[in-house]
């Protein structure tokens, strides 16, 4: 189809193709030449055309639903059908600037399928409509139908269709003046509610090539942002000057009218909905990594939003610590400011060391562990693997800056500092992903290490009981047996590692669970270590000088351990013994009954064996009963030894 565009009303020199019509412009005075319509266009485009001339002049509260429904379906109708110079015509036509102003947004639809697809022919007449209808329609109808187009279920579309409408949507909040605070909310709410459903990048590469268009959006939501975080501003710098003329300090502009103080609370609605999603979902790269990266570019802005609009990163950070005064508006505290919002911004604070210029150099390492405890509880408890990840993170980061045996031992009695390590273990032993689990058990060293003596001694003590895991407990005694070594050299005498206090710590060492029915093979790992701790103790421990307390011990360890540990790996034996037996003869007897033994990973149980990997499996049990057997042994001739001499 062409047109043929002349910049005068006249027609003398208009010459239309045959099959083709003269429309005019009311507005521009622009003629135009358009083909013949089809039937149902026509149909659509005159029953638009009799709509407007007959409501030309009326005022618009005397619009009947009637009128209402013939401009939206016959304008929606002309559009889809490709006829939207027509349509054009009629909505600059001065004439009609009244009907436009009270109906016009209902075009919305179509002319945003038509912006999105890009490559329509009438693309450009579309964008006139759109750009027209922008200017003279009002404010909350265009809203509304501005957020209607903007809900998407394809990614693709969903970056488009912010990219498209983030501008056209802040123009209209702009012109609601001092009434805009729930619609700019409203907005954001949806705008991260489509952003939500886009993937993440996990790569490098799939962040500087923008693969999922996250990016993009990022940075239009940041563009969009801007102008109402620097009103928010305005308004928070004026009222800390009036609060200070009053003689009264104000820390978040308690002086803010309702209008104003409603715009800050959904700027941070805001801040706190991004921290959490997609900051705290997304794994952002140092600069080394990427010099150039759009999402921490994007986390930078919404620390800094946070800091404009008056609220204070430190304080935030340090939230769980610090009373907060209580805050005017409708949010409560923890509504107001998310756990998992909060814990975010720690980890982007301390781990990527944003806004960390705002922070005051008086804060010790101690108390920035102290709060961060409360934000690494929460990460770590969740089952997400990147909250796992970044509540490693921030723990290892907040450890390595306190010194080496400086922790003392009443921080015990803060919750987070023994339910963090529970939650550690649960991360060693049953997290998916290998290299968390190498991360947690690394973490889990470096928090033991920056306990001092005592509270090392409490925190093994806490383990032993509480852990329920064999290796866990082996790594604990293990630890145990350096802290004992470490008080045994010249010059390093403690109270807790050696004598009395070393004795209670011992007997939770040496001794078995469920005595002789202990499964040895569940319990592998605590035993060889406590073995290992025992014979450690009988080698390095003189019967003459007994520092550790040890030979005045081993009666009650042979009664709570050694014997205990003898009768079971008889039993154990006698029993494995006759499972390898009767596999071996069944197996030779061809017996196609259900196998003997069956293999459970907590309670699940597994599909039996083969004969040949039964066998095996209990080669290897019994080859582990001799490995046991035979450290007792040489524990036992080293104890004969010693007391010989």
């Amino acid at each position: 189809m062409t047109y043929l565009f002349l910049r005068r009303p006249r027609t003398d020199n208009l010459k239309c193709p045959s099959g083709s019509v003269v429309v005019f412009t009311g507005l521009s005075g622009i003629a135009v030449c358009r083909e013949t319509l089809p039937e149902t266009a026509g149909m659509a485009l005159e029953q638009l055309s009799d709509m407007v001339q007959r409501c030309q002049g009326v005022p618009d509260d005397s619009y009947t639903t009637e009128d209402h429904d013939v401009f939206t379906i016959a304008g929606r109708t002309c559009i889809e059908e490709g006829n939207s110079v027509q349509v054009l015509s009629i909505v600059l036509d001065d004439k009609n600037q009244d009907i436009v102003r009270c109906m016009g947004w209902n075009l919305l639809p179509p002319l945003v399928q038509v912006l999105l697809k890009k490559e329509d022919k009438n693309l450009p007449h579309c964008l006139a409509i759109f750009n027209h209808l922008l200017e003279v329609c009002r404010p909350k109808e265009l809203l509304i139908g501005l957020l209607e187009q903007l809900e998407q279920d394809d990614p693709d579309t969903i970056a488009e269709s912010l990219h498209l409408l983030l501008n056209p949507l802040q123009k209209v909040l702009l012109c609601l003046g001092s009434r805009k605070a729930s619609s700019l909310g409203m907005t954001l709410s949806s705008v991260l509610d489509q952003v939500a459903k886009l993937p993440l990048p996990h790569t490098k590469e799939q962040e500087e090539d923008d693969v999922f268009s996250l990016c993009r959006c990022c940075t239009d939501l940041t563009t969009f942002v801007r102008p109402f975080v620097r009103e928010a501003r305005q308004n928070f710098l004026n009222s800390k000057v009036m609060s200070e003329s009053a003689g009264k300090m104000s820390v978040r502009g308690d002086w803010l009218l309702p209008d104003k103080e409603e715009l800050r609370t959904e700027l941070l609605k805001f801040c706190m909905k991004t921290l959490s999603h997609p900051l705290l979902e997304v794994q952002l790269k140092d600069p080394d990594t990427l010099a150039v990266s759009p999402l921490r570019n994007f986390a930078t802005e919404i620390l800094n939003t946070l800091n404009a609009i008056g609220e204070s990163v430190p304080s935030l950070v340090y939230q769980p610590l610090l009373k907060r005064k209580e805050v005017p508006g409708f949010l409560e505290e923890e509504v107001r400011y998310p756990k998992e919002s909060l814990a975010s911004l720690a980890h982007l604070v301390f781990v990527h060391h944003l806004a960390a210029d705002t922070f005051p150099s008086v804060f010790s390492p101690v108390f920035c562990l102290r709060c961060n405890m409360e934000h690494v509880c929460l990460l770590l408890s969740k089952t997400d693997e990147s909250r796992i990840q970044k509540g490693l993170e921030l723990y290892e980061k907040s450890l390595v800056r306190v010194e080496n045996g400086s922790l003392p031992a009443d921080l015990l009695e803060i919750k987070t500092f023994l339910t963090v390590p529970q939650n550690l273990v649960k991360v060693m032993t049953i997290c998916p992903r290998q290299d968390l689990r190498t991360k947690g058990l690394k973490v889990f060293q470096l928090s033991i290490d920056k306990f001092g003596t005592e509270a090392k001694y409490s925190f093994f003590q806490y383990m032993l009981k509480t852990s329920n895991h064999s290796g866990v407990e082996g790594y604990v005694i293990k630890n145990i047996k350096n802290q004992i070594d470490v008080a045994l050299q010249p010059g390093n005498s403690n109270t807790w590692f050696e004598g009395v206090h070393l004795l209670p710590l011992l007997r939770k060492v040496f001794s078995l669970p469920d005595g002789p029915e202990t499964d040895l093979l569940q319990y592998l790992d605590r035993v060889m270590e406590s073995l290992n701790l025992l014979r450690y103790l009988v080698i390095r421990d003189k019967v003459t000088e007994n520092q550790t307390g040890i030979w005045t011990e081993l009666y009650k360890i042979e009664d709570t351990f050694l014997r205990p540990l003898r009768v079971g790996l008889d039993m154990s034996r006698a029993h494995y013994e006759r499972e390898l037996c009767n596999t071996m003869e069944s197996k030779k007897s061809k017996a196609k009954d259900e196998s003997v033994l069956s293999v459970s990973v907590g309670d699940e149980k597994l599909p039996n064996m083969t004969p040949e990997s039964q066998i095996q499996a209990l080669h290897s049990a019994l080859h582990t009963f001799d490995m046991i057997k035979s450290v007792l042994v040489r524990i036992e001739e080293l104890i004969e030894v010693k007391d010989n001499i």
